[in-house]
C-alpha cells in the first residue's frame, strides 16, 4: 500500500503544536508496518536553515492557481524509512512564522494545489492521500475536480484527519475562483459553503472517502453543538465514514531513561533522578528549593479552550494549598497579562514563562509532580501522555483524548493513572487538585504507586498505525497486511484456515484465528494493547501448533501415520467397508432392543390395569 501523508508541519523539521508530533511519528510507524510512505510539506525558512544541507533537489514545475502561474520546487530527504518531500516557493514560505499571515489562504491554497500537481514527480503514485486540518483540506477537493478530466486521479482515495475542528479555513465565497481557482459550482451546490462563508474544512469532510479524528471520544463529541463549532450537522451527515483513532507519542524520544534533554535520567523502577530534576527545575525558573512541596505544572498555548478561565477563577484558592505553580506558554494577551501579574503576587511559589521553549518544557515534564489540563475541549492532547511518561501525574477534565488516556485514581481499588473531573467547573477542578496534593503530602507510598502506573502506560504509535492502516484498507478494498505475507503458511496448513472460518478480507485475523485453534496458549498471552500484533503471531512456525494431530490419534479408523493421512484429508469414503461395527453402532442396537422390551412391558401393565378396573366397576354395579 502506497500512502502520501500531507501536513503543514512535522517534527523534527518544524513545529507549532501537536499536529507536528503526529506527522513526525505516524508515517515512520506506518512504514514499520510494511506500507510505502511519503510525507509532503512546505519548505519553510526554518527547514532550510536546519536541514538545507541534507535536502536533495528533485525537480521543479509550475502550478496554476486561479490566474497565477507559480514556480514550485520539489526537494526530498530519506529518513526513518520514509521519503520526506518539501514544496519550495520563497514568496510563500520564506518567513519566520508558519502561520498567522494575512495571505494564509493563498499560501495553503497553493500548497494543496501543488501537492496534486507534483504527484507525477513523486517516486510512487499513491493509493491513499491522508490530509490534515484545513491547511491541506483542498487536496480532496482538487482531486475530485481534476478527476472529472483525468481518470488517474479517480484511483486515489482520500482520508481527512481532523486535529481541531475549531480551525476551519473560512473565507469570503467570492474569492473562490480568484484565490483558489475553483468553479463557482462548488459554492452553489453547498459543498464549500457554510453559514455564508467559504469553508475549506467542510469541503474536505464531504469529499474525503474517510474522516477520522485523533481520539474516539472526540469523534463522538463532534456530533454535538458544544464541541463542533457549528459543524455538528456535517459530522452527523458523514457519521458512517467518521472514526476516532487515538494519537500516540514517540516512546523512544520521550523516555526518561535515555533522554539527554533532562538533568538526570531515571525510570519507574528507580526514581532517584526525578528528585534531581525537580531541584534543577526549581533553580531554573526561580522557585524555592523545597523537595517536599509538589510542583503543579501547565505547558500550553494560552487560549480559552485550554480551560484557563477556570485557573483564573480559583488561582488564589490554588495558591492557598502547599504547592508551587509553573506555567509555560504564550497566547492571548489577556491570559499573558493575568499570569504575569499573578506571578508577582507569589514570588518563589509561582513562575510564569511567557514563551515556548522545548528544552524548558522537557525540564518541566521531568521535574514537576502534577500536570494540569482543565481543557474545555481537547481533541486528543499529547502533553498528558508525555507527562505520564515522565512520572508527572496528570489532573485533567474528562473530554476528548484526555478521557481516553487518563484513568481516574481510585485509592480503594489501587487503580488509576491520574485525577479527573467531568464538569467544566472551577470548583470541581479545585477539588481534584486538593485531592492530588493531599495524596502527595499524606500518602506518599500511594502516590508513588500511582506515579509508577502512569509511567508504565503504553502510548506507542504501533497500535494507532494499525488502526490507520485498517481505515486505508477499507476505503481502497486492499488486503492489509498483504496476503502474500501469510501465503506460505496457508499453503502448508490449509485445514487451519477452514477450521478458523475467518473472512478472507482480514488475513491477519485469519492467521491469528488459525493459530488460536491449534495452540490455545497463544490466545491466552496475546493482548490488543500490546506491541505484538496479530501479524506477528501469524509468522510463528507451523510446527508449534501440534493440536491439529490430536483428532488423528483419537480416531480408531485412522491407523496410518499423520504424514500419510492428515485429519483434514480423511473422509468417510476412505473408511474400509469390511470393518467391524463401531462402538456407537453397537450402543444404538442395544438401545433399540431395550426400547422394544420397555414398550412390551408397558403394554402388558396397561392391559392388566384395565382389566382390574373393569372388574371393580362391575362389582360395584351389582
Amino acid at each position: 500500500m502506497k500512502i502520501l501523508y500531507v501536513t503543514s508541519e512535522a517534527v523534527p523539521f518544524c513545529k507549532t503544536g501537536g499536529l507536528a508530533d503526529v506527522a513526525g511519528s505516524l508515517p515512520p510507524s506506518l512504514a514499520k508496518q510494511g506500507a510505502e510512505v511519503a510525507v509532503i510539506l512546505p519548505l519553510y525558512q526554518m527547514v532550510k536553515e536546519k536541514f538545507g544541507d541534507q535536502l536533495t533537489f528533485e525537480c521543479f514545475d509550475y502550478v496554476d492557481l486561479g490566474w497565477r502561474h507559480i514556480y514550485c520546487g520539489l526537494f526530498s530527504l530519506e529518513r526513518d524509512g520514509v521519503t520526506w518531500y518539501f514544496l519550495d516557493n520563497e514568496r510563500y514560505y520564506s518567513r519566520g512564522e508558519l502561520y498567522g499571515h494575512s495571505d494564509d489562504g493563498e499560501r495553503f491554497g497553493f500548497f494543496s494545489r501543488a501537492v496534486v500537481k507534483m504527484l507525477d514527480h513523486l517516486k510512487f503514485w499513491p493509493d491513499v492521500v491522508n490530509c490534515n486540518d484545513w491547511q491541506s483540506a483542498l487536496v480532496p477537493v482538487y482531486l475530485k475536480d481534476d478527476g472529472v478530466r483525468d481518470e488517474r486521479y479517480r484511483s486515489i482515495k482520500t482520508v481527512l484527519t481532523i486535529h481541531n475542528i475549531e480551525y476551519q479555513g473560512r473565507y469570503n465565497p467570492y474569492v473562490l475562483g480568484d484565490l483558489f481557482g475553483l468553479d463557482a459550482g462548488w459554492v452553489k451546490d453547498g459543498t464549500l459553503l457554510m453559514d455564508g462563508d467559504l469553508n475549506l474544512l467542510k469541503g474536505a469532510i464531504l469529499c474525503a472517502d474517510a474522516v477520522n479524528t485523533v481520539s474516539p471520544t472526540y469523534a463522538s463529541e463532534l456530533k454535538m453543538p458544544y464541541f463542533a463549532h457549528r459543524m455538528e450537522s456535517i459530522m452527523q451527515q458523514c457519521s458512517e465514514k467518521l472514526s476516532g483513532v487515538l494519537n500516540g507519542i514517540d516512546m523512544r524520544l520521550y523516555d526518561p531513561r535515555t533522554d539527554s534533554r533532562i538533568a538526570e535520567n531515571y525510570s519507574a523502577e528507580d526514581m532517584t533522578g526525578k528528585a534531581v530534576n525537580k531541584i534543577t527545575l526549581q533553580k531554573r525558573v526561580g522557585l524555592r528549593e523545597e523537595p517536599d512541596t509538589p510542583i503543579l505544572a501547565l505547558v500550553s498555548r494560552l487560549v480559552s479552550h485550554k480551560g484557563l478561565d477556570l485557573i483564573c477563577e480559583v488561582l488564589h484558592d490554588m495558591m492557598d494549598l502547599p504547592i508551587q505553580l509553573v506555567i509555560l506558554g504564550k497566547g492571548d494577551q489577556k491570559y499573558e497579562d493575568f499570569f504575569r501579574w499573578a506571578a508577582q503576587q507569589y514570588p518563589g511559589r509561582m513562575s510564569v514563562q511567557l514563551d515556548y521553549n522545548e528544552d524548558l518544557s522537557m525540564a518541566i515534564y521531568a521535574g514537576a509532580d502534577l500536570y494540569l489540563m482543565p481543557s474545555k475541549s481537547e481533541p486528543c492532547g499529547l502533553s498528558q501522555m508525555i507527562a505520564m511518561r515522565y512520572g508527572t501525574v496528570p489532573i485533567v477534565r474528562e473530554t476528548g483524548g484526555l478521557k481516553d488516556t487518563v484513568q481516574p485514581h481510585e485509592s480503594w481499588r489501587g487503580v488509576g493513572t491520574g485525577f479527573t473531573f467531568a464538569n467544566y467547573s472551577s470548583g470541581d477542578m479545585l477539588y481534584v487538585i486538593r485531592e492530588a496534593v493531599y495524596l502527595y503530602k499524606d500518602y506518599p507510598d500511594v502516590f508513588e504507586r500511582l506515579r509508577e502506573r502512569a509511567m508504565k502506560c503504553d502510548f506507542s504509535w504501533a497500535r494507532s498505525a494499525r488502526e490507520y492502516l485498517r481505515i486505508y484498507a477499507t476505503i481502497t478494498g486492499m488486503e492489509w497486511p498483504p496476503s502474500h505475507e501469510n501465503s506460505s503458511r496457508a499453503t502448508e496448513q490449509p485445514e487451519a484456515v477452514e477450521e478458523a472460518e475467518a473472512p478472507v478480507t482480514a488475513p491477519a485475523e485469519e492467521a491469528a484465528a488459525a493459530i488460536s485453534v491449534k495452540e490455545p496458549a497463544v490466545e491466552e498471552t496475546a493482548s490488543p494493547f500490546e506491541e505484538t500484533s496479530a501479524e506477528v503471531s501469524a509468522e510463528e512456525p507451523v510446527e508449534e501448533a501440534p493440536a491439529a494431530e490430536a483428532p488423528v490419534k483419537e480416531t480408531p479408523v485412522a491407523e496410518a501415520p499423520v504424514e500419510e493421512s492428515p485429519a483434514a484429508e480423511t473422509s468417510a469414503e476412505e473408511t474400509p467397508v469390511t470393518e467391524a461395527p463401531s462402538e456407537t453402532e453397537k450402543e444404538a442396537k442395544a438401545a433399540k432392543k431395550t426400547a422394544k422390551k420397555t414398550t412390551k412391558t408397558a403394554t402388558k401393565t396397561t392391559k392388566k390395569t384395565t382389566k382390574k378396573g373393569t372388574s371393580k366397576k362391575g362389582t360395584a354395579g351389582k
